[in-house]
């Protein structure tokens, strides 16, 4: 018996519901279906700041291949490795979705800066095969996830740029495979672990609300550590003698106290020095007979300004491209080396203003390099106006009141 030609379609209805089914589509796909629907899911929670090109116009069911198709996702034997979310300067909004921990091949994850809120899922800590965390500047709140300790190959962590509360977990800066940890510019809170036994090689937690001591070991092969504005006190404990791999060090606009140890200023490595606006005590080091060398020389930087450092100035830092000693308590006489380093353009910047020095050689005639910057007002003597380029916060004053000259020098050279 023929089949009327008007009842086909609904005869291969279930038929065509079988082959286009979102099950059998899915088989279809060259992607785990698990890992697809975290991807759609992905794609509800977050939204496209730029909708003349939205990052996610790729991630759409008919893409015959999403690994190769949906931007800014890497796979590897039909499971996503890598998840880049609005790469090529997309900005994004919304917040991170649970689902992501369906991604359990996942070994990066990355945001680019946007405005994505919430906090972070505690459930990537199940993503114990991540090894890059970059979620920085966006507007993520919350605490840093304790389920974090779980993530045992995870190299680089870098949640900078939000508004993150909370403090440090410990567990956190005990990974065994931890290089990169940058929490800079939260609102972390409280003391710093007192165990950092991960092999870090960039510890960058400067711009938050940390306080207490620095801690009293740290690992040896830190190259880059900044801890600057924070309310960090006490004094820069010896924990700094085994950092011998030290490049970049930032401790500056704390509320240390104490000298600097000797060390910081022989390292072969470290050419980024910045401990300004603490309460630094005590003198300078002095070169012993030679036998000892500076770690400074071009392209370095040393900033000590507005401390409490006294006594005269020697010459360990002579060879220094940037060097900051402003608002201090220094005495005596400049040291002749370092007038020689500023006319040979070795040392580029060199402020020495609102201290207490008694003289500088500078002869007559002298002209210092167009890229020199010399400083040397309101100390107790008067320098060539003419010689001198200083910044607005210098004042206009020459020199100081004599009255505090004499205490601050009594016994000094005054020359």
């Amino acid at each position: 018996m023929a089949i009327p030609r008007h009842t086909l379609p609904l005869l291969l209805y279930p038929f065509l519901l079988l082959i286009f089914s979102p099950q059998s589509f899915q088989q279809n796909q060259n992607i785990d279906p698990s890992d697809l629907e975290a991807l759609l899911s992905i794609k509800n929670t977050l939204t496209e700041l730029s909708p003349t090109s939205p990052f996610f116009s790729t991630w759409n069911l008919t893409a015959p291949d999403p690994c190769s198709s949906f931007s800014g996702v890497t796979c590897s034997l039909h499971r996503v490795t890598i998840l880049s979310l609005g790469i090529y300067s997309f900005k994004l909004a919304g917040s991170l979705p649970t689902s992501i921990s369906a991604l359990t091949e996942l070994t990066q994850l990355i945001l680019s800066p946007g405005i994505v809120t919430g906090s972070i899922p505690p459930q990537l800590g199940q993503l114990t095969k991540l090894r890059v965390i970059s979620l920085p500047n966006n507007r993520l709140t919350g605490t840093i996830p304790t389920s974090f300790s779980s993530l045992i190959n995870l190299h680089t962590l870098d949640l900078s740029h939000n508004q993150l509360a909370g403090s440090i977990p410990p567990s956190l800066t005990e990974l065994p495979n931890l290089k990169v940890l940058i929490l800079a510019s939260n609102s972390l809170t409280g003391y710093l672990p007192e165990n950092v036994s991960a092999p870090l090689l960039h510890l960058d937690l400067k711009n938050n609300q940390l306080e207490g001591p620095l801690p009293t070991s740290m690992p040896s092969s830190l190259r880059y550590l900044s801890l600057s504005q924070n309310r960090m006190w006490g004094p820069l404990t010896n924990g700094f003698e085994s950092l011998s791999e030290l490049v970049f060090l930032d401790l500056s606009m704390n509320q240390l106290s104490g000298p600097i140890p000797a060390q910081l200023f022989f390292r072969p490595t470290l050419s980024s020095l910045f401990l300004q606006r603490n309460n630094l005590t005590g003198g300078l080091p002095r070169m012993a007979n030679n036998k000892e060398s500076s770690s400074y020389g071009p392209g370095s930087i040393v900033d000590l300004s507005h401390n409490f450092l006294s006594g005269e100035l020697s010459t360990v830092f002579d060879g220094v491209e940037s060097l900051f000693l402003n608002n201090n308590r220094l005495i005596g006489r400049v040291p002749e080396e370092y007038v020689k380093s500023v006319c040979s353009g070795s040392t580029r910047t060199l402020y020495l203003q609102q201290n207490y020095f008694t003289g500088i050689s500078l002869e007559m005639g002298m002209v210092l390099p167009d890229s020199a910057s010399l400083c040397l007002a309101y100390n107790c003597m008067v320098p060539p106006a003419s010689m001198m380029t200083c910044p607005d916060s210098a004042g206009e004053r020459l020199s100081r009141p004599v009255a505090q000259c004499s205490v601050f020098n009594r016994g000094s050279d005054k020359g």
